[in-house]
């Protein structure tokens, strides 16, 4: 592989290159850079996230700007705005020794009378979401008659964003003459488009396999009851106590349940999500990236563009939709030839994910064991230990103490001293997971509900999780007076019908949305114009009900209760109070992690 020296980089890069500490290319930068450099002209780049593709396209782009032309001659457009300040800091980096360059980041969150203002002087490069940058089009604020350079980064990301006429409407303001370079992770069809649509037979440049992950991560995957995904995830992170992580979640909602309950726990965690304010985004990526967080709880989109070192972990607590977006989320780990690992919590029915993202990645997966209690206390106790070895001592400070420390434990041997120092660590850990269940399933021995073919029809967006039974897959049971004979079911009444244009698949996928449960079962569902009766397996009505009546998970405020005895023409249920129902009263709190007795979680420490 050749050097920075050998790939034709003029002597302010070459010397910025060596300021920084780069001492050999990396292969999409050896790949792109010369092409680049001998002729101008359109290029694709495939190459995974983390792989250098800001250097790859950003010292070309450099190196052909006209310092004496004061007008914009580059666009770069980005899907975030983390992404877009990452840019623009490391095209400042490789033009430190070229004083008249001018680099402008524009992007949404920040005053747009400041970036307008940034603008009015015509900057070389402007580094850009599609959203801001079509914003300052429409404005008027920006010159794109002398653009000879087009960068697409992220390009899948982006489109999958939603950001495709955005992403237009820019490109056809600028010349037809321009280069356009394309860089991105996956090739779908919307990537596809732009290709043939606005690029000039391009030269195609691929590093590493097409739509494929990381060779440096390690994929895989545990399998436990949907009600144990939460407990799963925290002894994961109890095995791992030097673990670095971003959890992927679906929801905004769900996000900021995860965070709170593992801060609630004792874990050093926070959220990431599109509710946040720019502010409050800062703020928790200062402390995930200076390592106060170990655990940063994030949706796809909030996550988009992070550019996070040393992550040891990507963990997905719910598996996307689309086998892309799992490259997208292994990919943030495992970077610059480091290796990571990115493992997915499921239940049964994502097995079959499971099986099509394996296809997409090409490799198999492998699936691990959720450690047991012992294990975990294990683990900690010897990171505890290893800790101990590696702590560095100040003598100045301590060995003023040490004769009273002596005087102190003077009356217990080695053996004791080591007992008890080992005791301290180890007694909170053994105390929590005493009798720790085992989460994982046998699926040799599992009769699990969710593989029941007899005839169930499965509905809602959520993953086809509530099961609709059919009174024939019941077993045939009557009706009588309103509520069905077969099978162990409760009739639960909900507060909307067919005047809200709900159909039984709508039901279901809302107790799937808002229960997010796996294990809640359906039978018979009666819809009527203002109301509507549904079956309920009998072990589930407590968390449904549970589930609606937190005004965080029902945004739309359905009311939810136990049927009772009246017939379905009547216009509302029995009250729990009126007919002898006992009040429901909420779940048992969940039991609390053992809080860390040192700095170690709370100063975030990774040794």
């Amino acid at each position: 592989m050749p050097n920075f020296q050998e790939l034709g980089l003029n002597p302010e890069l070459l010397k910025a290159v060596e300021a920084l500490g780069f001492a050999e290319p990396m292969p999409v930068q050896a790949a792109v850079i010369p092409i680049l450099l001998e002729k101008a002209t359109d290029l694709v780049g495939l190459a995974q996230t983390g792989t250098g593709k800001t250097a790859a396209f950003g010292l070309p782009v450099l190196q052909y700007m006209d310092t004496d032309l004061r007008q914009t001659q580059a666009v770069i457009l980005c899907p975030t705005r983390e992404l877009c300040m990452q840019i623009s800091r490391d095209l400042a980096s490789f033009a430190q020794f070229m004083p008249k360059i001018k680099i402008v980041p524009i992007y949404g969150g920040a005053s747009i009378e400041v970036q307008m203002k940034q603008l009015y002087d015509n900057p070389h490069i402007i580094v850009a979401t599609p959203g801001r940058m079509n914003d300052m089009i429409r404005r008027g604020k920006v010159n794109l008659t002398f653009v000879k350079w087009a960068v697409l980064d992220e390009a899948d990301e982006m489109l999958d964003m939603g950001f495709q006429e955005d992403v237009d409407s820019i490109l056809q303001e600028m010349p037809k003459g321009k280069n356009t370079l394309l860089f991105s992770a996956t090739m779908p069809d919307q990537v596809e488009r732009i290709l043939s649509k606005y690029m000039n037979k391009p030269v195609i440049k691929t590093v590493g396999d097409r739509n494929a992950g990381t060779a440096n991560v390690k994929h895989m995957y545990y399998m436990v009851q949907a009600r144990d995904r939460y407990p799963a995830l925290k002894r994961l992170a109890d095995f791992n106590p030097s673990i670095y992580a971003i959890v992927f979640c679906r929801t905004r909602i769900e996000t900021q349940e995860i965070a709170d309950s593992l801060i609630r726990d004792g874990y050093n965690a926070d959220s990431l999500h599109g509710d946040l304010s720019q502010a409050q985004r800062d703020h928790v990526m200062n402390r995930f990236r200076n390592g106060t967080l170990q655990m940063l709880v994030a949706t796809d989109v909030a996550a988009r563009g992070l550019d996070v070192n040393n992550l040891t972990h990507v963990i997905n607590y719910n598996l996307p939709d689309e086998p892309e977006v799992y490259i997208h989320r292994s990919g943030r780990t495992g970077r610059a030839d480091k290796t990571g690992i990115c493992f997915s919590i499921i239940n049964m029915k994502e097995k079959g994910k499971i099986r099509l993202i394996e296809r997409k990645v090409g490799r198999e997966f492998a699936k691990a064991k959720i450690p047991t209690g012992v294990q975990v206390c294990e683990k900690q106790l010897f990171h505890h230990i290893d800790r101990m070895e590696k702590v560095q001592l100040n003598h100045e400070e301590i060995d003023s103490f040490l004769p009273v420390i002596y005087r102190k434990l003077e009356w217990m041997d080695r053996e004791e001293i080591i007992k008890r120092f080992v005791a301290l660590e180890f007694n909170r850990f053994l105390e929590y997971y005493r009798d720790a269940q085992d989460l994982n399933i046998d699926e040799s021995k599992s009769s699990f509900r969710e593989r029941d073919d007899r005839g169930s029809r499965e509905g809602g967006r959520f993953g086809k999780e509530a099961r609709w039974e059919s009174r024939e897959s019941r077993g045939g049971g009557k009706r009588e007076g309103g509520r069905s004979s077969g099978g162990n079911f409760k009739r639960m009444f909900f507060s909307i019908g067919r005047k809200d244009s709900i159909a039984p698949p709508g039901i279901i996928g809302l107790i799937n949305e808002v229960t997010r449960s796996r294990d809640v079962t359906i039978g018979r569902i009666d819809i009527l114009d203002n109301f509507s009766f549904v079956d309920v397996d009998a072990a589930s009505v407590d968390t449904v009900l549970e589930a609606f009546a937190n005004k965080t998970r029902n945004t739309k405020g359905i009311r939810v209760d136990i049927a009772g005895d009246r017939e379905e023409g009547s216009a509302k249920p029995k009250r729990r109070d009126e007919g002898g129902f006992k009040p429901y009263s909420g779940a048992k709190p969940e039991k609390r992690r053992p809080r860390p007795s040192g700095s170690d979680r709370r100063k975030g420490n990774r040794e």
